[in-house]
């Protein structure tokens, strides 16, 4: 058995944000995917992936009574039993979306009535699924927003105009052009649950409420729109006022060592640097009007691209 590819996902714009229902973007990353696999000798990887998925199973049983989906759990309790586990190549703490693939894979293939990819996706039924995916995913994450699971279940980028307006969208295809999205690699793991309290500690202050419902979603929102219309001018200026807003307000998200590079990217215009996902660790997503350039500014560091404008 070998089950179809999940890939990762990024969210391009709109972490944080989209927890207090402002706008977000999040596009499939196909260069990580995991699938579901059985094997009569399990690995010591796929032996902790297999007892995970045991939790899961336990987890889902309880769930399984809730009106909004059910699942054939005899046939998944079989496969966990004949050594199932879950073969990713995503790295876990890094704001790709490792669970949300893991959580797309079982439902593509135990749930019952399930919404597939062929299907009209109207508002309704992207609703539902990530209702379905938030219940789902909250096993990893204590909250999930369901949205890292529709991405990968998908495969589409989606547009996320609040909780409860989300969107198929699709974005301009990739040029060769010498600007680029890329990920700057921190080799820390992040851990989603602390910087979300950390955020929602902040979000008690009223100056930083009236920072992120104007600025941030401000430049986030503006962000968006012109990724999505191809306004690369409009969008490196927005970029860098939205890096400079998450440098002076969510200092604990980035990690230390990243300070000073994140500022001098926003002195010198070479590039610019912001979360990808909760930050913490794991990713720091970049965007440069010259690649080559940025390359060897941070030759120090391992970088990934994403997208070419």
């Amino acid at each position: 058995m070998k089950g179809p590819l999940f890939y990762a996902k990024i969210l391009l714009f709109g972490e944080y944000g989209i927890i207090k229902d402002s706008k977000g973007l999040a596009i499939p990353y196909n260069s990580y995917q995991g699938a579901l696999k059985k094997a009569a000798v399990l690995t010591e990887d796929a032996q902790k992936s297999n007892q995970n998925l045991v939790k899961f199973y336990q987890y889902l049983s309880q769930l399984d009574k809730q009106e909004l989906v059910s699942f054939r759990l005899d046939e998944f309790k079989s496969d966990l039993d004949d050594g199932m586990y879950f073969d990713s190549s995503i790295p876990q703490g890094y704001g790709v979306g490792s669970s949300g693939a893991l959580v797309a894979s079982i439902y593509d293939k135990y749930a019952t009535d399930k919404i597939t990819v062929l299907e009209n996706l109207t508002r309704e039924k992207l609703l539902k699924l990530k209702a379905i995916f938030s219940m789902m995913e909250s096993f990893f994450h204590g909250k999930s927003s369901g949205l890292d699971p529709l991405n990968s279940y998908l495969s589409i980028p989606i547009l996320i105009n609040s909780k409860n307006d989300l969107e198929a969208t699709g974005i301009p295809s990739q040029k060769e052009g010498k600007g680029a999205v890329f990920l700057l690699d921190s080799e820390i793991v992040g851990e989603t649950g602390p910087m979300v309290s950390i955020f929602m500690n902040k979000m008690k202050n009223e100056g930083f409420r009236k920072m992120l419902n104007e600025d941030f979603a401000k430049y986030t929102d503006a962000c968006i729109d012109d990724f999505l219309h191809g306004n690369v001018k409009s969008l490196f200026q927005n970029v860098k006022q939205l890096s400079k807003v998450v440098l002076d307000n969510f200092q604990p998200m980035i990690p230390k060592p990243f300070h000073a590079v994140w500022k001098k990217g926003i002195e010198t215009n070479d590039y610019y640097l912001k979360l990808c996902g909760s930050g913490g660790g794991g990713y720091i997503l970049g965007f440069t009007k010259d690649f080559d350039k940025a390359k060897a500014l941070l030759k120090d560091y391992k970088l990934e691209l994403v997208y070419r404008f």
